[in-house]
């Protein structure tokens, strides 16, 4: 979190004190969060991607937002606290994709019954 923006005056919608804006970053990504009010919903549309090289890593990143208020969906989605998506996305699980044919399908198939992507399982699906 770099900075809170809040509204200097009362405005269509809102007061003085609403949080308007908040500058942040995503691992060294530099965002704008916009408070767009009750009629601008989050949308899984948007989602922050983290690919990781580790079930150490993956496990970090799951575990930061889905311990901390947020709650696990399918294949590597989560949601946090604040109803931001997130994907969780291990390379081994990409690279298994891109491979295309059989040992694509493999991966896809593991895949599909997870919550949090199991690195062991993808690289073993894909391993035949």
């Amino acid at each position: 979190m770099l900075a809170v923006h809040k509204a200097p005056a009362d405005y269509p919608g809102g007061k003085a004190g609403d949080v308007l804006t908040v500058d942040f970053t995503v691992l060294g990504v530099r965002c704008l969060g916009l408070n767009g009010g009750p009629a601008h919903k989050h949308s899984e549309a948007f989602s922050f991607q983290v690919a990781t090289d580790t079930q150490e890593e993956t496990d970090r990143y799951w575990d930061a937002i889905v311990g901390n208020g947020g709650r696990e969906s399918q294949c590597g989605w989560c949601t946090d606290r604040w109803g931001l998506s997130w994907q969780i996305t291990p390379r081994a699980l990409t690279d298994a994709l891109a491979a295309g044919g059989a040992e694509a399908r493999r991966a896809f198939e593991a895949m599909m019954p997870m919550k949090k992507i199991d690195v062991a399982v993808i690289e073993a699906a894909r391993r035949g």
